[in-house]
């Protein structure tokens, strides 16, 4: 693997996800995105209550990340060879903890709706 291009890229998470599990998950990713927009674009604002709510998510968001990958690739944390390896495995912790929270963020706004004037819930 001389070049490290697009398509090299998305051939090694096809072969490391599974071809249906990848797409499914860049679909799931995708459709969470929209939401995410669609909450803010709505409310107009941040919500600091479901802010913190979501960052109290992150840890587990990080750890079902790491745990994820390794279990599709079949490896465990003592297979760790080099600071490489450790730099990946925080990536994907921190990416895992973005998802979490703005995924909890997204349904948290989208199951309680916009807030009107005086607190009240508006659909």
């Amino acid at each position: 693997m001389k070049d490290l291009t697009f398509g090299t890229l998305l051939a090694v998470f096809e072969e490391i996800f599974g071809t249906g599990l990848f797409w499914a998950m860049v679909v799931a990713a995708g459709i969470v995105t929209l939401a995410y927009l669609y909450v803010l674009i709505r409310d107009r604002a941040i919500s600091w209550r479901k802010f913190l709510l979501a960052q109290l998510s992150m840890p587990v968001g990080a750890v079902a990340a790491v745990w994820f990958v390794l279990l599709m690739t079949h490896s465990h944390l003592r297979d760790i060879g080099g600071p490489v390896d450790v730099i990946l495995i925080l990536g994907i912790a921190a990416a895992g903890a973005v998802g979490i929270a703005i995924l909890v963020y997204t349904v948290q706004s989208l199951l309680a709706g916009k807030r009107g004037r005086g607190g009240t819930a508006t659909r």
